[in-house]
């Protein structure tokens, strides 16, 4: 399957990657590079990282895998001015990748760039640039996810389709002003080196760079793509509601939850429930405790192994609204809470996670205030039928290749409209993610899958993220057109403990300074906000 994918980049980067050759391929790649130039002798890597069976076994026997590459010199491609690099190879068969370094707080200043050779055809793709400051969707300063002391730095995941060759090379920044004949790590060789240690040093690179090349594993048998297309909006007529006195900011009556920073095992299945009126058959199969763990999270919802959670009609969210919080509501908000529609969420068994990869405890704030929409800045050439794939690529990088305790969203949702379940610890519980450095606390992180700095973001796309927010911060009282105060985490915008107003459906760069989620899809915030705020009946 072959995959161009143009991310969306805001500002340059530096270096490109240069790999100590593996073993030699049986046979050398006979693809010609689209500049015409026949590409070199193949080196199939293979070291990997991931899971037990990630090895060099058959695909078929491989449930998802990383590939990491060490990243070196580059003292031969003095035409692109790349300073690392990787030469062109072979590979074993990947869909996505990203270049990773082992200190979280450190920026890559430089352009990275990859062309990939597609599985099925052997065709090399052009250049492609990868967003490089990806950083800044981490966990909050002192928490303990990132005092995990597991955390790196990385640029975004850029999707390219079903791969089995790959080249990169990090360009330097047009004011670095290196000269054309220095050697830019001052070794004479590309032997024996990494980027940035080792003998010498490239000052604007970070210290061990590599680059990781995800496999996210094949779907079980049977299993559906991302669930049915979207339907038609149940109770899209509530928008017309007659007005009531808007309830106030502590009025949403959160069921008490552990603190930011506490953990709590996750409870047992509910294997007993009786199933939700249109919610897909549970998977059969054996399920792991970790799996368990996960599907009851969501069992006040719909039985243990659903793989989608049904949509419900206003009122059938309402009198479900009543159900979950109880007495923590008022008398009026009993009567008609200001809450949209519950949208059809595909599981996180639905889109196929292996639950062995994140940590086993989830982590809760106490109440959801404000919904921070991101891109994941991983190209737009996908199918709706493959977001499953990309969602568990996104999975394996965040926890494998970037070491947080699981995906770092609580919720995506890719461009037919489709919703996605991120993080686990159920879907209607203020589970804290780690999508806004500075600002996961008491927030939920959306992120629509593709690069919309450029491109403008689907209208199914647009209208899912309103029903989301609508509901989402309707279990918690919040008005989506309305601001609400957040105590920062810390960040490069907003010092720690500094208390700020913020839209309670803010994008990514409200709370950090950076381009996510890029300029096309925030200037669709303004819709997102109306449109929610109309399905709550506001």
């Amino acid at each position: 399957m072959r995959g161009i994918l143009a991310s969306s980049i805001g500002v340059t980067c530096a270096a490109a990657l240069a790999l100590p050759l593996a073993p030699p391929a049986a046979a050398s790649v006979s693809s010609v590079s689209s500049a015409g130039t026949p590409a070199p002798v193949a080196d199939v890597a293979t070291r990997t990282v991931g899971t037990a069976g990630a090895g060099t076994g058959a695909r078929a026997d491989v449930p998802g895998s990383t590939q990491s590459l060490p990243l070196r010199p580059l003292t031969r491609d003095r035409a692109s001015g790349a300073v690392l690099g990787l030469t062109p190879r072979t590979v074993r068969t990947f869909s996505l990748l990203g270049v990773v370094w082992e200190d979280p707080s450190v920026d890559l200043h430089g352009r990275v760039q990859v062309r990939t050779r597609a599985a099925s055809t052997g065709d090399w793709t052009d250049w492609q640039d990868v967003e490089t400051h990806y950083t800044q969707h981490g966990a909050d300063p002192d928490s303990s996810e990132a005092a995990s002391g597991k955390a790196r730095g990385a640029t975004a995941p850029l999707w390219v389709g079903e791969s089995d060759g790959v080249e990169v090379r990090v360009l330097p920044e047009p004011d670095a002003g290196e000269p054309e004949d220095v050697d830019p790590v001052g070794t004479g060789s590309d032997e024996g080196a990494s980027g940035g240690e080792g003998a010498g040093e490239v000052s604007t690179l970070p210290a061990g760079m590599r680059l990781d090349l995800v496999d996210p594993g094949e779907a079980e048998p049977g299993e559906s793509a991302g669930g049915a297309e979207p339907q038609a909006e149940p109770g899209e007529s509530a928008g017309g509601a007659e007005p009531q006195a808007e309830p106030g900011e502590s009025a949403g009556g959160a069921e008490p939850q552990a603190e930011p920073g506490e953990s709590a095992e996750g409870a047992e299945g509910a294997e007993g429930a009786e199933p939700a009126e249109g919610a897909e058959v549970p998977r059969t199969g054996v399920m792991t405790a970790a799996a368990k763990a996960a599907s009851a999270a969501n069992s006040a919802l719909v039985p243990l192994g659903a793989t989608q959670i049904p949509s419900l009609t206003a009122e059938e969210t309402r009198e479900e609204l009543v159900a979950l919080r109880g007495t923590g509501l008022t008398e009026q908000q009993q009567a008609k809470p200001y809450i949209g529609p519950r949208p059809s969420i595909v599981t996180r068994r639905g889109w196929g996670a292996d639950e062995s990869l994140r940590e086993k405890s989830f982590v809760y704030t106490s109440k959801v205030k404000a919904a921070f929409v991101h891109h994941t800045a991983s190209g737009n050439s996908y199918s709706c039928s493959q977001a499953p794939s990309l969602i568990r690529g996104f999975y394996r990088y965040h926890t494998k290749s970037l070491g947080w305790r699981d995906i770092g969203y609580n919720f995506l949702v890719d461009k037919c409209g489709r919703i996605y379940e991120g993080r686990a610890g159920g879907v209607a519980k203020p589970v804290k993610g780690a999508h806004t450095m500075g600002f996961n606390s008491k927030t939920t992180g959306i992120a629509v899958i593709g690069s919309y700095g450029s491109k403008k973001p689907s209208s199914k796309a647009v209208k899912a993220v309103a029903r989301l927010t609508a509901w989402k911060l309707g279990l918690h009282g919040m008005n989506p057109k309305k601001k609400t105060s957040l105590t920062s985490g810390g960040g490069n915008l907003y010092a720690k403990g500094k208390k700020v107003k913020m839209k309670v459906i803010s994008g990514h760069r409200d709370g950090f300074n950076t381009s996510c989620p890029g300029g096309k899809l925030h200037k669709k915030l303004g819709s997102v906000r109306s449109k929610a705020a109309g399905y709550q009946g506001r």
